[in-house]
């Protein structure tokens, strides 16, 4: 082979390997681009998601602070938020202090009997019967606790079940969903939750330890917004154990 033969040969293999090189080049800048086009649809997949669950929580929200049947996951527990009672109803008188216990383990108090009254470790049967309608939170001690007291803006563990003062039909208990205890902030409940645990007038505080049958008035429950399991206006019992205070 001459040397013009040659340089042409080593020219023609110059090519094809710049040739070769901007090819490569070029897959490796499409995969460049394919994989970022893939990441900015992923994120803004995310965004639109975190978006819709955040719009849809908010929504949520709304309904629950309007007082829905949706303030409620299963039943109407004291943590939901109350709703206004009605404009109609009477004012209510100042509460008594709470009755003291009789240290049997069975008990009863305005129409409200329960079963395991003295024992915390078992679910109180709770019972009532009653046709009037209270003035006022009223409230019987059936175990008085030895245990730190609890305060309207305490953090609170309980146990407790709740029940129709009318007829008794038990609306939520803690005791149902497996006995653990419910734990809130005595500030974000029912009132008559809150001035039953964290004491109001002549009512004292409950403490660590104790176990209250409470009968709230509706103004101090849900008032003229139905819960599920509750009807407008309804009066409500409640038997309580205070597990914790923080």
């Amino acid at each position: 082979m001459d040397a013009r033969s040659k340089r042409r040969e080593a020219t023609r293999r110059q090519l094809e390997q710049q040739l070769r090189e901007r090819q490569a080049r070029e897959a490796r800048r499409k995969r460049a681009t394919l994989i970022a086009s893939v990441v900015g649809t992923v994120a803004v997949i995310a965004l639109v998601i975190v978006l819709v669950v955040t719009l849809g929580g908010g929504s949520d929200n709304g309904k629950k602070q309007a007082g829905s049947s949706d303030a409620v996951s299963a039943t109407a527990t004291p943590s939901a938020s109350p709703s206004t009672a009605a404009s109609s109803a009477p004012p209510l008188a100042a509460p008594a202090a709470c009755a003291k216990p009789s240290g049997k383990a069975s008990a009863t108090f305005d129409g409200v009997g329960v079963g395991n009254a003295v024992n915390l470790k078992k679910d109180p049967k709770v019972t009532s019967t009653s046709t009037t309608t209270p003035k006022a939170l009223t409230c019987s001690d059936l175990v008085v606790g030895k245990g730190k007291a609890a305060s309207a803006t305490s953090t609170v563990s309980v146990q407790y079940s709740g029940v129709l003062y009318k007829n008794g039909k038990q609306f939520d208990s803690s005791w149902a969903r497996g006995g653990k205890p419910a734990s809130f902030s005595l500030a974000q409940v029912v009132p008559g939750f809150t001035q039953g645990i964290a004491g109001t007038g002549k009512v004292p505080p409950m403490k660590v330890g104790g176990r209250r049958i409470l009968i709230l008035p509706a103004q101090l429950g849900y008032g003229s917004q139905a819960q599920q399991g509750i009807p407008a206006n309804s009066t409500l019992v409640f038997v309580v154990d205070l597990v914790s205070v923080s």
